[in-house]
Order: C-alpha cells, then sequence, then structure tokens
C-alpha cells in the first residue's frame, strides 16, 4: 500500500476524540451517528475528493469529525445548528480532536433559512442530520448547492421503521416518502437508500 501523501487527511478520526464527543452529545442530549455511519460518511466524502462540504445539524461533532477525516486537508466544512449551546460544544470537541478552526465554519440557524444564503454551486458534500422536518427541501437546495458529481446524504429517514409503508401517516413518515419521491423524480439526482443507522438516503448530483 502506498504511504499516504504528507498533509492529507487522516482515514478516521482519533477514537479519543470521538468518544469525547459522543459523551459530551449524550450530556446535551443530541444524537450521534454510529461508527457504521460516520465510515460511510468519511468514505464518501473521500469519494468525492471534497474541498467544501456543508452540514445541517452540528450535534456535539461526532459527525464534523468523519466529514473532515474524509475531506481534502485543506477542506472547508460548513456546519449548520439552531442552537448555540450545540455549536460551542462542537468547536470545542474539534479543537480536542485537532482540527485547525480554519477547517470548519459554524453558522446559527434553521437548515432551511441558512442553506439559501449559501453560493451556488460550491460545495461537493451535503449532509443533513437534523430529524424528520423538511428533507425534500433539503434535496432541492442539494441540487443547487452541489457541483455535479457531489453527493448529498440523509440521515434518520427510516428510523421508525419502512417509510415506504403508506398506511403510516406519522410526520416522520410522511416526511421520508415525499423526500424519497423527490429524489426518486429528480433527474438530476441519482439516489439510493442505504441501511445504514436509522437509514442513510445518499443521492449523486449528476
Amino acid at each position: 500500500m502506498a504511504a499516504r501523501a504528507a498533509g492529507a487527511a487522516a482515514p478516521v478520526p482519533d477514537p479519543a476524540a470521538l468518544a469525547d464527543a459522543r459523551e459530551r452529545a449524550a450530556d446535551l442530549g443530541v444524537g450521534a451517528v454510529s461508527d457504521a455511519v460516520g465510515a460511510a460518511l468519511s468514505m464518501l466524502s473521500r469519494m468525492v475528493d471534497a474541498r467544501t462540504a456543508v452540514e445541517v445539524g452540528t450535534g456535539a461533532g461526532v459527525s464534523a469529525q468523519w466529514l473532515l477525516s474524509g475531506m481534502r486537508h485543506d477542506g472547508v466544512l460548513t456546519t449548520i445548528d439552531i442552537e448555540p449551546e450545540h455549536q460551542r460544544t462542537a468547536r470545542t470537541a474539534l479543537s480536542g480532536a485537532g482540527v485547525a478552526s480554519a477547517r470548519t465554519r459554524l453558522i446559527g440557524g434553521r437548515g432551511v433559512e441558512v442553506l439559501p444564503r449559501l453560493a451556488d454551486d460550491a460545495y461537493e458534500m451535503m449532509f443533513v442530520d437534523c430529524g424528520g422536518a423538511d428533507h425534500a427541501r433539503y434535496l432541492s437546495e442539494a441540487v443547487r448547492l452541489l457541483r455535479p458529481g457531489g453527493v448529498v446524504v440523509m440521515h434518520g429517514l427510516s428510523a421508525a421503521g419502512n417509510p415506504g409503508d403508506a398506511a403510516r401517516r406519522d410526520p416522520a413518515a410522511v416526511d421520508a416518502r415525499e423526500a424519497l419521491r423527490t429524489a426518486a423524480e429528480n433527474d438530476l439526482l441519482l439516489p439510493s437508500l442505504l441501511p445504514l443507522g436509522g437509514g442513510l438516503l445518499c443521492a449523486a448530483r449528476v
């Protein structure tokens, strides 16, 4: 196996730093992606050679560590969260993980309100992990924000069971069905639903 080039991103986050971020997430009462989901995020960000990525749902910084581990060593992650305490906690966790402050841009606010202010065709990857609402709107924003060849990943679309079951009328299932339909009907997206974590909807921007 060839040696990794100097300055390249680490293949996985530091385990101690991840454990610290998970403890912080538990203290906040927020979810954190599993190692399996994190590894998928790292792999996908590596595959698209991400220099710029955007995340909706900062939490305590667990997913940010995974995303950054796959991005270019000079890549920048923009991460959005409505809770200032989450972002303060994530900033501390990322600093403890040795992530340079220049590699992250933390923005407070609701994703559906912040994303429209971001530049078109400016990102290689987008990750959404913010509960069961507005996923179809996030997909529409992803089509605008991502460069061709980029990828959008949404976590938790099947967390409560099969979202394709038309008998389910709970808000999360309705939201998930709308997102899956939106992804399938958009000619600029190539979607796939992966059975990882609470379900990962991945879609490549063509």
